[in-house]
């Protein structure tokens, strides 16, 4: 298990640090999209004409010599990821639930890019965060639920007792670090992670949780321990919960993506006021951590990149790429997938610690999030 590895306990509490404070050509990013490509841009040139289905649309089902396309955004990634919380709130939903890469593109997630304080980099919007996520998504989608946090560990053990018994319940942000079913779990690292609680009885917790282990049981003690979420930075109060889900407004999924295209546009322009000190957001950012990946990246911070960061920040794109084609948005899904496709390819050389090129992508991204706001923006009515 990663979290064995000192480095990464290191980077996770920087992190999390960092959170408690929060109140084409490298230079031409039209490149891949005007048939000037570099090395990792697909043919973009193959466009359906006019009056066509967008190039994003599946093949029938029925059609037995459908063939693929040259990789684009409706070759989709499904796999492992660190997507505890669209998990978790698509296991609460039930029948009813999106598929969690969806739920992930109207957290808002995908749409920026940012170094808290100057040194540590998500592949997040500058501001975001996961708590605020949930409930856009949750808005978009046209459901609402209960948020309760608070009080000591007996109180909010009847609390989750009561609520589980007439439903599940998202329970989080939980320290994993405290998670004792998990393998090289036992102290407190920082990460913070979601899990949907089935049933409390006197003395156990039973719970999914979504980095691999279902129906996973932990003595209410140990859960509590991990639920109070102390080392977590950007939740003021122990004991998060949301219960009572329930849905107020039939909303169709892609209606609900293509509402929240003006809220991706503008976190794609960062809200400083959100973040920390020092922190950067957008092709500044990027730019910022090209330049500490040519200084010398410590060692926090290069297990944090290729542990996490690089990891969700590539899946996160991908989705968006693929959401955003589904709803007619094809430029600035070309954009999020060329995006995705060079965080992707930062994985290898920040493992094998190759500078160059790790910089020369990252020089390549920066200019991106600028043009896929733009291309954004041009959807918005």
């Amino acid at each position: 298990m990663y979290r064995d590895h000192e480095p990464v306990k290191r980077a996770v509490r920087f992190v999390t640090k960092q959170r408690k404070r929060r109140p084409g050509s490298s230079k031409d990013p039209q490149a891949h999209l005007d048939g000037r490509f570099n090395r990792l841009s697909p043919d973009y040139s193959v466009r359906p004409s006019p009056g066509e289905p967008p190039l994003v649309s599946d093949p029938p089902l029925s059609d037995p010599g459908a063939t693929l396309e040259p990789m684009s955004p409706k070759q989709r990634y499904v796999g492992s990821g660190p997507y505890c919380y669209a998990n978790s709130l698509a296991m609460v939903l039930g029948p009813h639930a999106p598929d969690p890469s969806a739920i992930e593109v109207l957290t808002g997630s995908p749409f920026g890019f940012e170094m808290l304080e100057g040194n540590t980099p998500l592949f997040d919007p500058l501001g975001w965060e996961p708590d605020t996520g949930l409930d856009d998504a949750l808005a978009r989608l046209g459901w609402t639920c209960e948020r309760q946090d608070g009080g000591g560990p007996d109180e909010a053990v009847d609390r989750l007792r009561e609520a589980s018994a007439a439903a599940p319940v998202l329970a989080g942000p939980v320290e994993m670090g405290l998670l004792l079913h998990q393998p090289g779990s036992g102290r407190a690292i920082g990460a913070d992670h979601f899990v949907v609680v089935t049933e409390v009885t006197a003395d156990t917790v039973y719970f999914h949780d979504p980095h691999g282990h279902p129906h996973a049981t932990l003595p209410i003690p140990a859960f509590t321990a991990a639920w109070q979420g102390d080392s977590i930075g950007y939740t003021d109060a122990p004991f998060v919960l949301r219960t009572a889900f329930r849905r107020e407004r039939e909303t169709g999924l892609e209606a609900a993506i293509r509402a929240t295209l003006p809220d991706a546009a503008a976190w794609l322009a960062g809200r400083p006021g959100l973040a920390p000190p020092g922190s950067l957001g957008g092709a500044e950012a990027v730019e910022r951590l090209a330049d500490l990946v040519e200084q010398g990246l410590e060692s926090w911070q290069r297990a944090h990149l290729t542990v996490f960061a690089i990891r969700v920040g590539a899946r996160r794109l991908a989705d968006a790429a693929y959401w955003l084609g589904l709803v007619g948005a094809e430029a600035a899904a070309e954009t999020a997938d060329y995006q995705a496709r060079l965080v992707g390819a930062l994985q290898y050389p920040m493992v094998a610690g190759d500078t160059t090129e790790a910089s020369k992508i990252l020089r390549e991204l920066a200019p991106t999030y600028d043009l896929l706001r733009e291309r954004l923006a041009s959807y918005i009515s």
